[in-house]
Parts: C-alpha cells; structure tokens; sequence
C-alpha cells in the first residue's frame, strides 16, 4: 500500500484499486492549505510539426499525477495547435528550425525559463531534427547546480546516441526513461544482448553514466547506481503510441513533487501501469490508448487519496 504524508478529506474508496507493497514511496501529500505554486511547476520540452500530441501527453500525465502548473515550450509553428488542446496548460513558442523543431538559437530563451520550476521533462514529440539534437546536448550539458531534476525521454535521449557519456553531467538529479530501441542506441549495446542480459546491461549503464534508468517493456526495469526494482503493474494494451510520453508526465510531477529521482521513477512506473490497467479494464487490451492512461490516473490516484488505510499507513 502507499503511504501518505497527510491526511486527506475521506470520500468513498474505488473496490477495484490493486493493493500495492507497502515498500514502494510514498505518493505526495496534498497539504490543505496547498495552492499550485507549491505543488509542483513543471516545464516540458517537447512536440515539433507533426508531433504535437507527444507534448500534449506528457503535460496532461504531469497535471493528473498532481502538478500545480505545467508549460510546454514548443517551436512557435506549433504553439497554436497545442494552445487548443492544452486549456489546462501555458505554451511559451521558441525559435524553430525550417523543419519546425526547435531551433539551436532556442537556448537562451529556453535557459530563461527555467528558474522557479521544479521539474523538466525534456524529449515528447522533439523529433531527431540535428538543431534540435544540438540544442537538447547544449541545454543538458551545462545545466547549473540549481536547476530543476529532469526526465529525459524520446528524441531527449535520442540526441545523445554515441554520446552517452555526456549524459555524467545529470548524475543524481535526472531519470531516463528509454524504450529498447533508445536504450540500444544509447547504451550502444546489441538486441540480443538485452534480449538475454537486461539486467546486467542496465546495470551496466547506469553505472557507467550515473543516472537513474526506466528500460520500458513488460515488467518494467528501474535501475538507480545502488538499487534495481522490476515493475508489476501494466498490460499489453500499454503497446501503444504516446503512452511513453504520459509516463515521463508522471515522472516528472513526482520530481517536481520533491521525490528523489529513483523513488520517483519506481513510484511512477508503478502508477503509470495501475492506470493502463484501470484503462484495460473500461477498453480492453486492443482499444486502449494514450489518452485512456490520462484517465485511468484519475481513478488511480483518487483510489491513492481516499482509501483511509493508505492514509494511515507510514512511510517504510
């Protein structure tokens, strides 16, 4: 079961909410006097023309996994589109490149948004553009000390195949959540290898570059330098378009909620999959997709908040 730091107003619990172990963290309390500059202010990096959606997805998993606030920054060509699907979230457009992603000359304004956030999911929908991919190296490489934890997902991690190395420069304030293929390219290691040594090569990376590591797949891998957790929650319904882009959503609000960045990713790999399987149980495997996942964390961390073992349970 999860513990919570707080209590919360009972409502009536959901019947159908898995129970959990009792060694996973704690899901963030919401304090009663909480208002959204203090529950969590994520900036997402993401969509490029024609890939829109893969922002909007990791924005909206970041609000309903409980970020106060949430802004996109996109190429400018996109903004529009994202202005009308994300009523809930604030866009700020950058300079983009001809292709519509965002442009090498994106840095300094994208530097500029970065003091007062409290997470940054960099990668959704940025597409493997080569101003883009220099931009993301730059951004990444020289972040300062006092800069916000970061997920790095999608085309975030793409932009660093053959240079994961430069990837050090995060140890211990960011999480990366690869599918195989990313993982392969990163890690620079075969098909077959991982398919017969995933956790030894995942171990591997993480400590050769020091960062907290999801390798995505059925029963989900968390690797932090001194710990692995395998996942259990999820189903094959999850095999879908955009359901990597929600999870670095919930990862990120997690992190911007103060969770270190291993807690946050085996607390959020496991929500993650509790709502593909709340969604499966309303669409079956075959319909599901991205968007079901948005609602099936509703259900899930609502059943979180109100049922009052949860609430009465301590953190391990």
């Amino acid at each position: 079961m999860y513990a919570v730091s707080g209590r919360v107003p009972r409502r009536p619990s959901l019947a159908t909410l898995p129970s959990v172990s009792a060694s996973l963290p704690s899901f963030p309390a919401r304090p009663l006097d909480a208002h959204k500059g203090n529950v969590g202010d994520v900036l997402v990096v993401g969509g490029s023309r024609g890939m829109s959606g893969a922002a909007f997805l990791a924005a909206k998993g970041a609000l309903r996994t409980g970020a106060g606030k949430v802004t996109v920054a996109c190429p400018a060509s996109v903004n529009a589109v994202l202005e009308v699907k994300t009523t809930c979230v604030m866009t700020r457009p950058l300079p983009e490149s001809a292709a519509g992603t965002l442009a090498r000359s994106a840095e300094g304004p994208l530097r500029a948004l970065l003091p007062g956030r409290d997470a940054l999911a960099v990668g959704p929908g940025l597409s493997r553009d080569p101003e883009t991919e220099a931009l993301v190296r730059a951004l990444l490489g020289e972040l300062p000390a006092e800069s916000p934890p970061v997920v790095l997902d999608a085309d975030g991690l793409n932009a660093f195949e053959g240079k994961a190395d430069e990837l050090q420069a995060l140890a211990g304030r960011a999480v990366l959540t690869p599918h195989p293929g990313e993982f392969r390219r990163l890690a620079g290691c075969s098909q077959q290898d991982l398919l017969a040594h995933r956790e030894e090569v995942l171990r591997a990376f993480v400590a050769r570059v020091g960062v907290v590591t999801v390798l995505k797949g059925h029963r989900s891998l968390v690797a932090g330098p001194d710990a692995i957790h395998v996942n259990e929650t999820g189903n094959p319904g999850m095999a879908t378009a955009g359901s990597g882009d929600v999870l670095t959503g919930v990862v990120a609000a997690l992190l911007a909620a103060g969770l270190p960045p291993y807690e946050a990713a085996v607390l959020g790999v496991h929500l993650h999959g509790l709502a593909g399987d709340a969604a499966a149980r309303r669409t079956g495997w075959a319909p599901l997709i991205a968007t079901d996942l948005l609602e099936g964390l509703v259900e899930v961390i609502r059943g979180v908040e109100t049922r009052e073992p949860l609430l009465a349970e301590a953190r391990p």
